[in-house]
């Protein structure tokens, strides 16, 4: 959610800032605004609801010129989306600019004490108590004004600050949010998330919590709100800046689940031990003893990386013979779980800076239970907080809709089946067939993606609908949901997931002509089951797009329309399944002249609560 990004150094900042918000637009935002100080150290301040296009008609290039400055993307919490809501923000004598990413829990506390004060407030906004709070606090020193005003704040942020009587330098802070310094030669950057800087440096530090530091043009320097000098190591970022651009798609999105067979490839790649018919997970080797006395593994995750997460439970209980339990991190979170001594907790994220899965480990870390992360981004916050955990190597995703991370998601899973259940009770024989299939995905979901224009055709048959009802069991009823979930956030139609047995249950009434349902049905152990569903809702003369394997004729004589993917093991049947659903889902969008990479009121990355 939102977008930081912060440049000093010797070239003219306003296009880099520019430049990185534009990279930034995945994470989400409604309104955008920058703050650059000229040689001398004149602020120049443009801010605008809207898009960064919107911000850029506002901009004159020519005339705002300087070497440092600040840029922010909001999504918005306290106050409307408008000009003067957006960031930066500043002080009453505005000398002191803030952008800021979280919530201020404590804002109407610390506002209503700065205006008795003498403050002045001209927005709706939890964020403009900081510049007046650091205002108060400063002696001539920006860092030690801004970690004292720090020390009064309860919430969540991420903070670039700059200021005119402490020049030449931008201050940050981080607490839940994420924030990562940039290193180049005589230019230093801060971002909210790498693509921003990508194209100036590779040479990355990621801040902690309860850390801030400073960086000038040639030096930076890290400390914790207590006064006390970090030492970090610098990262070497993996993947290039082509990796975080289009190439040559319409949109991103389409770009990324185009990018499955190879996520799927790079989630396997070096961990399959097809002989020994066993997997090795290199960031699970110094927790291997306590994972082979694991009693009961509990998946906490949020929106689609929690759907992955269901689909893992029957593969894990069905196959490595453990008990798990989901729960819904924004949920588990405030809950009083009983734990116990060899219980594990799994915590799922694309990001890794979902803010409730992150408090969620944080808690069941704190009590002495054994965490472990499924993450996609290197050096993210719940990557550093895990115990033990596993990286997708998916490559950047920028699509605000999950795709690819959600298909590397269930490959890993599938992988920490065999991982567990060669420690239990799971046969050579099983092992060694489960990861014999897994290798041959890749290529099915590239059958499934050479079919993309018969998909296609069906979004233009199904686009004026409005309701849909997706339906499946067992390894597919999660699927059901993440297809649903799909076609409401980049569509904007309604559509539920349920699992096919619970339709009579009261979703049947809602069948008709006009309300068409997705029928995830391949060939396999609740294959009849499905068969009983369709025939109820052809007898209420409802539509069915239905999702079965290459073969099945009998399909094709039950559904208005069939899409087959190709036959595998039931366990890994959802890889295949969820990649027409993402499909249809993407081509209703962009024939309803939308734009799925950036649907509205969403974000990538969800920092708060």
């Amino acid at each position: 959610m939102c977008g930081i990004i912060g440049y000093i150094g010797k070239k003219e900042a306003l296009p880099i800032i520019v430049e990185g918000l534009k990279r930034l637009e995945y994470r989400g935002y409604d309104s955008a605004g920058i703050v650059i100080i000229d040689e001398t150290n004149t602020p120049y301040i443009v801010k605008t609801k809207g898009k960064i296009k919107d911000l850029e008609e506002k901009l004159n290039f020519k005339k705002i010129q300087g070497t440092f400055g600040v840029g922010h993307t909001r999504w918005a919490t306290h106050g409307e989306p408008s000009d003067a809501n957006a960031h930066p923000h500043f002080d009453c004598k505005k000398e002191i600019f803030v952008v800021h990413n979280g919530i201020i829990e404590n804002y109407s506390r610390l506002k209503e004490q700065l205006q008795k004060e003498g403050h002045r407030f001209i927005t709706e906004t939890d964020t403009e108590v900081l510049p007046h709070l650091i205002e108060k606090y400063f002696k001539g020193n920006l860092e030690e004004a801004v970690r004292l005003a720090l020390k009064k704040v309860i919430g969540a942020y991420a903070i670039a600050v700059i200021c005119l009587k402490d020049p030449e330098k931008i201050v940050f802070a981080r607490q839940s949010s994420p924030l990562i310094v940039g290193l180049g030669k005589g230019e230093n950057f801060i971002a909210s998330d790498v693509p921003a800087i990508l194209g100036y440096t590779k040479k990355v530090i990621y801040l902690d919590d309860g850390e801030m530091g400073v960086i000038t043009k040639d030096d930076f320097q890290i400390f914790n709100l207590d006064n006390q000098v970090v030492s970090k190591k610098s990262h070497y970022v993996q993947w290039s800046l082509s990796q975080a651009e289009k190439g040559g798609f319409d949109h991103f999105m389409l770009k990324e689940i185009m990018e499955e067979p190879g996520a799927i490839q790079n989630a396997i790649r070096g961990r399959i031990m097809l002989e020994e018919g066993m997997v090795k997970f290199g960031g699970l080797e110094n927790v291997i003893d306590k994972l082979k006395n694991i009693d009961r593994l509990i998946i906490t995750a949020m929106g689609t990386a929690l759907l992955a997460g269901r689909v893992g439970e029957y593969m894990i209980e069905e196959y490595a013979q453990i008990p798990v339990e989901i729960e819904n991190a924004s949920e588990f979170r405030y809950k009083k779980p009983m734990l116990r001594k060899n219980d594990v907790l799994l915590a799922i994220s694309q990001s890794g800076e979902t803010a409730d899965t992150l408090f969620a480990t944080k808690e069941v870390k704190r009590k002495g239970v054994l965490t472990l992360g499924v993450i996609n981004v290197v050096g993210s916050s719940i990557a550093r907080e895990v115990d033990a955990g596993v990286y997708n190597h998916a490559g950047p995703e920028i699509g605000v809709a999950a795709t690819k991370s959600f298909v590397s998601q269930l490959t890993i899973l599938a992988l920490l089946t065999v991982f567990l259940g060669r420690q239990k009770e799971m046969s050579l024989v099983m092992g060694r067939r489960i990861l014999e299939e897994l290798l041959k995905i890749p290529d099915f979901v590239k059958q499934i993606l050479a079919k993309r224009d018969k998909i296609k055709e069906l979004a233009e048959k199904y686009q004026n609908y409005q309701n849909f009802l997706f339906l499946g069991r067992k390894y597919n009823y999660p699927i059901a949901q993440e297809g649903a979930l799909k076609l409401k956030e980049i569509t904007y139609i309604h559509a539920e997931g349920y699992p096919a047995g619970e339709m009579k249950h009261g979703p049947i009434a809602m069948i008709d002509k006009n309300f068409p349902s997705v029928v995830i049905a391949p060939k396999d152990s609740v294959y009849e089951k499905m068969i009983s569903n369709i025939q109820e809702i052809k007898a209420r003369k409802g539509k069915i797009i239905a999702i079965t394997t290459e073969g099945n004729i009998e399909m094709g004589q039950l559904a208005d329309d069939v899409i087959y993917i190709p036959k595998t093991l039931e366990m890994l049947t959802p890889i295949l399944s969820v990649v027409p659903l993402q499909l249809f889902a993407y081509y209703i969008a962009v024939l309803k002249g939308l734009d799925p990479d950036k649907p509205r009121n969403l974000a990538k990355s969800v920092t708060v609560e």
